[in-house]
């Protein structure tokens, strides 16, 4: 029979839990080392992507620039300039020639009433609307108010503004008018 018996002066200790603790930590902290080194990887691969694209930009921003300055010297060559404003004048005129004064006079009949009458009608293009300074006479403030309201409830015409509302010069007959108002609106058309 054997008896175990411990001779030493110190008693045996065991470091197997320091050993496991230290063994998982050092396991937690190398895969958060991959972790973070996979993390920083992609970062930098990310941020290399948008260097790369940034600087795609900047030279397609670069190329576009430089053929605007070649267009802009090309164009502003005496010969060049006088062929655009001769082109501009020609679409000035086409344009103010494709106005169509009937359907303007229609839409404007529909909403004239009793006791007003059209003195004068100026039209301009002003970009891509007809503007119209538009004078007429009125026989009496209501009939006038009338107009005016019918004017800005119309869908062919908008953005009304009176410029002068005055009374007429002494009149002859009684028809005459009793206030000349002038207004500027914007015609549609459609």
């Amino acid at each position: 029979m054997r008896v175990r018996l411990n001779l030493a002066t110190k008693p045996l200790e065991s470091h197997r839990r320091f050993l496991v603790g230290a063994g998982l930590s050092a396991f937690v902290a190398a895969v958060f080392f991959v972790v973070l080194g996979w993390h920083a990887y992609s970062v930098r691969n990310a941020a290399a992507e948008v260097r790369a694209r940034t600087e795609k930009m900047r030279e397609e921003y670069a190329r576009y620039e430089e053929e605007r300055n070649d267009l802009k010297r090309f164009f502003d060559q005496k010969s060049i300039k006088g062929l655009s404003d001769r082109a501009a004048f020609i679409n000035g005129i086409i344009a103010v020639r494709s106005f169509n004064w009937t359907k303007m006079f229609m839409d404007l009949e529909h909403i004239l009433p009793g006791g007003v009458h059209i003195i004068s009608i100026e039209p301009k293009q002003v970009s891509g609307h007809v503007e119209l300074n538009l004078t007429f006479g009125a026989s009496s403030d209501d009939v006038k108010l009338k107009f005016l309201r019918a004017l800005e409830t119309s869908k062919q015409f908008s953005d009304v503004q009176v410029d002068t509302d005055a009374p007429a010069a002494a009149g002859n007959g009684p028809s005459a008018d009793k206030r000349v108002v002038h207004l500027s609106t914007f015609y549609s058309g459609a």
